[in-house]
């Protein structure tokens, strides 16, 4: 047995309670991971609230519970320890530190992870709170500037929502590809921000960044904040709107693109690959990219942490620690 953060029912943070359930045992293939830090995020919250945009929830009931969640444990970054390798299992020595992600069950003391999936061994530099906290965001933020909106060196990136746990991201590594980065978000984080590499910061409280002058080759919109027709006037003649969150508007913009001249809309899904955890850690090791973690949490105050989570007036990413 061990212990581990559930939920049996769909809603907000009162719906999480720390209880003891089986251990998993690792299959093929697989290594058994003692889990020491963990990120809660707004994967998370999606998932416990059932809170799939538009047509996107009917096949995210199908795939995570119609009526009740089917993987009652969450979390997704996590850092810890191998302590046990399934048969054939031989890329991770039992004991060696490392980090991956694993879309659930993160959020217990132990998870199971093939050994070929997102999972690398954790930096000595990092701590595993530290760790935990990369994943999500880095990744997400990876696969949609250089996948999705393929920004390229010199071009110039607007970040809504900069100061999130995918924000933080989407900063430095648009500043790793070779871009020009400013970002919105409250005024209180602009040191922060600047800190990350941002030049302007604009507080979305009272200013309207469309109105400011300026254009951008891409606005990566993490949060949800903006839209397409909102931000066409500041995206230059070949730019590109890129959101992570899709809805209906979001999709047919996307699948309409042909038609319209000017500014495009970018969307998709973001898929987790070891070889993008490999270019995060890369960055970290180069000094490119830092961990923004805002709080950590034992395990056991699990629901302060979706409390905090549900504010999303953040600067980074909220952790857990586990053990």
């Amino acid at each position: 047995m061990m212990k581990a953060a559930v939920y049996r029912r769909y809603g907000g943070p009162e719906v999480v309670t720390v209880e003891k359930v089986a251990r998993p045992e690792p299959g093929p293939g697989e290594v058994l991971v003692k889990v020491e830090a963990a990120a809660v995020t707004s994967a998370d919250w999606r998932l416990r609230a059932a809170a799939f945009p538009s047509f996107t929830a009917l096949p995210g009931r199908l795939m995570f519970g119609i009526f009740r969640p089917r993987k009652p444990v969450l979390g997704g970054g996590f850092a810890g320890r191998v302590v046990a390798r399934g048969q054939g299992s031989e890329r991770f020595e039992v004991g060696q530190a490392v980090v991956g992600f694993s879309v659930t069950g993160a959020h217990a003391e132990y998870v199971a992870m093939p050994e070929d999936g997102a999972i690398l061994e954790r930096p000595e530099a990092l701590s595993p709170e530290e760790a935990a906290s990369l994943p999500f965001g880095g990744l997400s933020a990876l696969v949609f500037l250089r996948d999705f909106a393929r920004l390229q060196p010199g071009e110039r990136v607007l970040v809504v929502g900069a100061s999130g746990g995918v924000g933080v991201h989407a900063v430095q590594i648009a500043r790793a590809l070779g871009a020009e980065v400013d970002v919105v978000c409250r005024a209180e984080h602009a040191s922060l921000m600047r800190e990350l590499g941002a030049g302007r910061v604009f507080d979305y409280r009272h200013e309207d960044f469309a109105e400011s002058g300026k254009n951008w080759d891409i606005v990566i919109d993490c949060v949800g904040a903006s839209s397409l027709k909102a931000s066409r006037r500041a995206l230059s003649a070949q730019g590109r709107f890129v959101a992570l969150n899709m809805d209906w508007t979001v999709l047919f913009q996307a699948l309409t693109n042909w038609l319209r001249r000017g500014p495009k809309m970018v969307t998709g899904v973001s898929l987790d690959k070891r070889e993008d955890l490999e270019s995060l850690l890369g960055w970290v090791g180069a000094g490119k990219l830092r961990p923004v973690v805002e709080q950590v949490f034992p395990l056991d105050e699990i629901r302060a942490a979706h409390t905090a989570l549900d504010s999303r007036h953040r600067a980074g990413t909220l952790v857990v620690t586990i053990g």
